[in-house]
């Protein structure tokens, strides 16, 4: 028994040694964004001397530097709008058209459902270009809804949803039925509220998909005043020079928004990792 005791704790102190060892690997980058941002450029750039802590001091005036240069509270809210209204469209109409597919049955369902596991196939870059001509027939360029126009459907949200729904018994909407509650009622009130770990999960891909996405910020909304973080810090890179700590600096204040999101969700992104199985 001791030895089995003695087994099973080394096992579990290689698998902590193993998880801290991979904590470590994901923490670094991080940690050098930071350390860098607060070198000169010259140590930032430095490789005899390798410089890993500042030399001359911390240099916290690369942050104000970067705070006073660009508008970062504009960055701030074009990033955050995006990202608020993306989530909400993308679980909005995922859950009905997921519901549709799901539990209900209609001429075409198979043919539509194809299509949208088709449209999961194609690189999204082959719809930019008639998304814009869409969005600047619309007079929608440099604006909110210009950002969010791409995300107001979600091919991958419909194919999630729908498998939440198809996993839910059906006596429940049967029983519903047998209530006088319909078809309407019977998504509002019973089944919806089911799939809120699908939904939570969708709301998480797509907040992460949203805050990364540059290509079509750059696109729609050339303007400063327009434009999100990811684009504006694309915008910061000098032609043929480039300042590290000053770009490192930007890059941390960038960070900031979705660090503050996931601490205040932290449960919720837990859950709806594990129960859609999937990893940003």
């Amino acid at each position: 028994m001791k030895s089995m005791h003695a087994k099973d704790q080394s096992v579990r102190v290689l698998i902590h040694v193993i998880l801290i060892f991979f904590v470590i690997i994901m923490i670094v980058p991080f940690v050098w964004m930071i350390l860098t941002a607060l070198k000169t450029n010259q140590e930032a750039i430095s490789v005899k001397p390798f410089y890993i802590l500042p030399a001359n001091g911390w240099h916290w005036e690369n942050f104000q530097k970067v705070w006073k240069s660009y508008n970062f509270l504009t960055l701030y809210k074009n990033t955050l709008l995006m990202i608020f209204f993306r989530v909400v469209c993308a679980c909005l109409t995922a859950t009905m058209a997921g519901y549709a597919f799901g539990r209900l049955n209609f001429p075409g369902k198979k043919v539509l459902f194809y299509l949208v596991l088709l449209q999961m196939m194609i690189p999204a870059q082959i719809f930019i270009i008639p998304q814009y001509v869409m969005v600047s027939k619309l007079g929608a360029i440099n604006t909110t809804f210009g950002l969010v126009f791409p995300g107001l459907v979600t091919a991958f949200g419909t194919y999630l949803l729908k498998t939440g729904y198809e996993g839910l018994p059906r006596d429940l909407e049967e029983a519903a039925a047998i209530d006088g509650c319909n078809v309407g009622q019977r998504f509002l009130l019973i089944l919806m509220p089911l799939t809120r770990s699908s939904m939570v999960a969708l709301g998480i891909f797509t907040a992460v998909f949203a805050f990364k996405d540059l290509m079509w910020p750059m696109i729609v909304c050339p303007k400063a005043e327009t434009t999100t973080l990811s684009a504006g810090l694309a915008k910061m890179q000098g032609q043929y020079a480039l300042d590290y700590p000053t770009m490192m600096a930007a890059a941390t204040l960038a960070v900031l928004p979705m660090v503050v999101i996931y601490l205040i969700f932290q449960k919720q992104f837990v859950e709806g990792i594990a129960t859609s199985g999937g990893k940003l």
